[in-house]
């Protein structure tokens, strides 16, 4: 009998796609959500649980979402990949398209390290209920921070004040290129190293990485933006190193699900980083700060009283 039904699967991508890009935390929400309905959903979606496929089902669901932020990013993937190609070729790093390759290849390398590493032992030693709990709370108190100690504008206003002579002609997209290309590779290695919390159930990748941005001196806007793409290989990687295994022996009986979980990811997935890349071009970080906070703390009381 399978481990994974269809609404489990369904409900389960969906949660996935959105949480996975909301800074909220995926993994977090994908060990509190079952916990807290109880029944087959605490008993079948636990990544804790020996022999269980959950953990494997969910990566393999991040693969749904890369696609997504690959689909949605897809023109500019096509001039980064561009510039690489045209930078290792000339040996110069002198283009905004050949200068945002390296800054993406320069802020993967940390956390690609510290996944390969640490991913098994943070996942199984503590995606239980309770640590997904408390790290989702401080999360939001990590979000509410960032909002409290930034200096500038919102990331429309400084947007307008970005362009300058000569670059009335270019797209908002373009004009973003430009100032995330500004970053250093020291600040674009911080910005992926502090993706490496998000190995941690309950700190959001992209909320660590939008917060460290920030930090960096970006706006809302263009830090959102350098995070989801950040995060393309990250999850995509992640997500194929699980593929074999769910293509064998444990993958059966449960393979109808997780491609119908997958169709539900991304179709989520899409939909939030179209979502997230228009709110973050004029609102902040501080609903979803005091939403991981609520949540965080409620859970953990419901987990401990309820």
């Amino acid at each position: 009998m399978s481990l994974l039904t269809y609404p489990e699967a369904i409900g389960v991508g969906l949660l996935q796609g959105v949480t996975e890009l909301f800074p909220v935390s995926s993994l977090g929400h994908s060990i509190l959500v079952p916990a807290l309905l109880g029944g087959h959903w605490k008993q079948d979606l636990n990544v804790a649980a020996d022999n269980s496929p959950y953990l494997n089902v969910l990566i393999g669901l991040h693969l749904a979402t890369a696609l997504a932020l690959i689909v949605y990013f897809r023109r500019d993937w096509v001039k980064v990949i561009g510039g690489l190609f045209s930078s290792v070729r000339e040996r110069r790093i002198e283009t905004v398209d050949q200068k945002l390759a390296w800054l993406l290849i320069v802020a993967t390398v940390p956390v690609g390290i510290a996944g390969l590493a640490l991913d098994h032992v943070f996942r199984t030693a503590l995606g239980k209920p309770v640590p997904a709990a408390i790290f989702l709370t401080l999360n939001g108190l990590v979000l509410y921070v960032t909002e409290r100690l930034r200096r500038g504008g919102s990331g429309r206003r400084r947007a307008g004040q970005a362009a300058g002579p000569g670059e009335e002609h270019l797209s908002e997209e373009e004009l973003s290129d430009r100032r995330i290309s500004a970053l250093t590779f020291g600040q674009a290695a911080k910005i992926g190293a502090a993706e490496i919390l998000a190995l941690l159930p309950g700190i959001s990748r992209s909320g660590v990485t939008i917060s460290a941005g920030i930090f960096r001196g970006l706006g809302h806007e263009d830090a959102a933006r350098f995070s989801f793409m950040l995060a393309t290989p990250v999850i995509a990687a992640a997500a194929l190193l699980k593929v074999p295994t769910l293509l064998g022996p444990a993958g059966d009986g449960i393979r109808g699900p997780v491609l119908a979980g997958s169709v539900a990811a991304f179709v989520a997935g899409y939909v939030a980083v179209r979502f997230l890349t228009k709110y973050f071009e004029t609102r902040t970080l501080t609903p979803f700060a005091i939403y991981c906070t609520v949540a965080g703390l409620g859970s953990l009381a419901y987990l401990q009283f309820g």
